[in-house]
């Protein structure tokens, strides 16, 4: 069986994983598109002013990548280790 693969372009303003500060630009088919479309991107504002913010993330597709739920603050962690 062979394992597909999707490629993220994300961009960070922060350089930290915050969400606040993370945009997904796309989803590509081949590293190589993702990497063309940062070079479409590159110059506008927003991005031009830290280009190291941008990031290609690879995925297996059909393939859960998120599988230990949502706790977003301390008392929902509270309740899960109870």
């Amino acid at each position: 069986m062979t394992v597909e693969y999707a490629f993220l372009l994300w961009y960070e303003h922060g350089g930290e994983h915050h969400d606040d500060d993370s945009v997904l630009i796309g989803v590509y088919s081949s590293e190589e598109n993702a990497a063309a479309a940062r070079e479409r991107v590159k110059d506008k504002p927003g991005f031009f002013e830290r280009p190291e913010g941008f990031i290609i993330s690879r995925y297996e597709v059909n393939k859960d990548h998120w599988t230990g739920g949502f706790i977003k603050d301390q008392e929902d962690r509270n309740k899960v280790s109870q």
